[in-house]
């Protein structure tokens, strides 16, 4: 029997404070609350991309460091970058770019989770 892949995809990351990160990420990444268990100290918010969804996990402590990080494309990273600036979110230095290939621009979220911005350059 062959995997079959669904359609759907949730990152999941931990948080300190459910409130607070809900809120940011509805302002910065744009994204829509489906849904919050406080029983479970679990919400998932459906982002802008089809099928991409972020599932926060209430923690008492959040590492660093490690994991994956997820990367968002966008139509334009400049725009991107001004977006952040104006919302005072840390980043890891300005915009990369791979020449002919990728701008990438990598940020955190309050609790430090690594995220990245990415817009092609290569011929579709």
């Amino acid at each position: 029997m062959a995997l079959k892949i669904g359609s759907e995809l949730t990152c999941s990351m931990g948080v300190r404070d459910m409130t607070a990160s809900i809120a940011w990420y509805e302002r910065v990444m744009q994204c829509e609350l489906l849904y919050r268990a406080d029983g479970i100290g679990w919400c998932e918010l459906k982002t802008p991309m089809a099928g991409v969804n972020i599932g926060l996990s209430q923690v008492e402590s959040v590492t660093q460091g490690g994991g994956a990080t997820n990367v968002f494309e966008v139509a334009d990273i400049a725009e991107a970058k001004a977006h952040l600036d104006a919302e005072g979110v840390r980043q890891d230095g300005g915009i990369q770019h791979i020449a002919g290939l990728v701008k990438l621009l990598t940020f955190y979220d309050p609790d430090g989770n690594a995220f990245m911005f990415s817009q092609s350059e290569m011929a579709a």
